[in-house]
């Protein structure tokens, strides 16, 4: 089943920061590749990417800075591949092209 994803640029850019490969990455390193950001939005967006599942963490509650630091981050499996689509929209169209070529 295919899942819509639509997501925002801050999450874009914590999921681009932590990876799709389903490694975890560190709170302290996580911090160290997002820049510019302020640290109530970073947290607030951090906690609704683990609301809606799409990241796992070792650490249930996530309320300050010191507590990003001291997780561990990585994105959930069962979503991977649809983050995937969502971050690069072309590589969606590439495959309903390729399916609609299939069936034709």
């Amino acid at each position: 089943m295919r899942r819509e994803i639509q997501l925002n640029g801050g999450e874009i850019t914590i999921l681009k920061a932590i990876g799709l490969s389903g490694s975890a990455m560190g709170g302290k390193f996580l911090l160290d590749r997002i820049e510019e950001v302020e640290a109530g939005e970073f947290i607030d967006t951090l906690d609704g990417l683990l609301a809606m599942g799409y990241l796992l963490a070792t650490k249930v509650n996530i309320k300050t800075l010191e507590d990003v630091e001291r997780t561990s981050f990585r994105v959930n499996p069962s979503y991977a591949h649809d983050l995937k689509d969502a971050l690069d929209p072309n590589r969606r169209r590439e495959a309903e092209k390729q399916r609609r070529r299939r069936r034709g």
